[in-house]
């Protein structure tokens, strides 16, 4: 099978819209930059996204300038709903973004590992039911199945995420052409819009189905970098939502559940920090567990 790179994407701020890159470096954290601010939730407490607030989904970041060692979160632009600005630098960006939400809410860059506080959950009310909450987060109905999480980091049962980093549960997310034509073809009349997904990479490849659910294990190279893919990726309540110019639709995941269990993209470690860039070809030897680019 063969396969490129197609695009590549860069989401500043946890949930909301971001950047589209032609090339990026890839650090042991992923993508410079990319959900390097979040919000916290004032009321209930904890970093939350668009699951929480699907508002957020319907503004876009961009960085003042690219990230680096010492200031691994800079400044950024925030473009609201009504067009209107704001700025990670505006003393008044906590109330203007909790006006455009509904809900008091506070930006945070991202502060060290060690803040543990930062990164905690925070404790479930009383009479709190687990079952109901994973319905409602992965947008599952009674009778369909909640998500194997057995993959996933066992401390992210403790923090919202990873401490140190805001991503949900590895570094990158990764998709291919395939499987969005796959889930199209097989559910005309929802939109399998990309955005709704959030990828940080997109695959070309000429294969055809969901191909990246076999890559799990398996170790890649895209360019000059080596990637780990470590699980594929439930979706949540998240692909639902409406944003833009794509409609709120429930249906989209009933129709992952039923076409791929309802999965979609893969995540990943990068092992070897690299560079990147669209049009790097990538290998898949049929009887190695590594990928190597041409």
């Amino acid at each position: 099978m063969q396969a490129t790179i197609h695009s590549l994407y860069r989401y500043p701020v946890k949930s909301m819209g971001g950047d589209t890159l032609n090339s990026t470096a890839l650090t042991m954290k992923g993508i410079p930059g990319d959900r390097c601010w979040t919000v916290k939730d004032e009321e209930r407490g904890g970093i939350k996204g668009g699951k929480r607030f699907p508002q957020l989904m319907d503004m876009h970041a961009a960085l003042e300038h690219e990230p680096d060692a010492r200031t691994p979160s800079p400044p950024v632009a925030i473009r609201l709903p009504d067009q209107s600005t704001t700025h990670s630098k505006d003393p008044k960006v906590n109330q203007t973004l909790s006006a455009a939400i509904g809900s008091p809410v506070s930006l945070w860059p991202l502060l060290p590992a060690d803040q543990l506080e930062h990164y905690k959950r925070p404790p479930n009310p009383e009479n709190f039911d687990q079952m109901a909450y994973f319905r409602e987060l992965f947008a599952r109905t009674e009778d369909e199945p909640l998500p194997d999480l057995s993959t996933f980091p066992k401390e992210l049962f403790i923090y919202e995420s990873s401490p140190g980093t805001y991503f949900d549960a590895f570094p990158l997310l990764i998709m291919t052409t395939a499987s969005l034509h796959a889930m199209s073809a097989a559910s005309s009349e929802s939109n399998f819009d990309v955005r709704r997904f959030r990828p940080n990479i997109v695959l070309d490849t000429d294969a055809d189905g969901f191909v990246e659910n076999e890559w799990v294990g398996k170790r890649l190279q895209l360019g000059s970098a080596v990637l780990l893919i470590n699980a594929i990726c439930p979706r949540c309540v998240m692909t639902t939502h409406g944003f833009a110019d794509l409609p709120k639709d429930p249906k989209v995941m009933r129709h992952l559940v039923q076409h791929n269990d309802g999965n979609l993209g893969v995540y990943a470690s990068v092992e070897k920090p690299g560079n990147i860039e669209l049009g790097d070809k990538v290998e898949w030897p049929s009887s190695d567990s590594s990928v190597t680019a041409g």
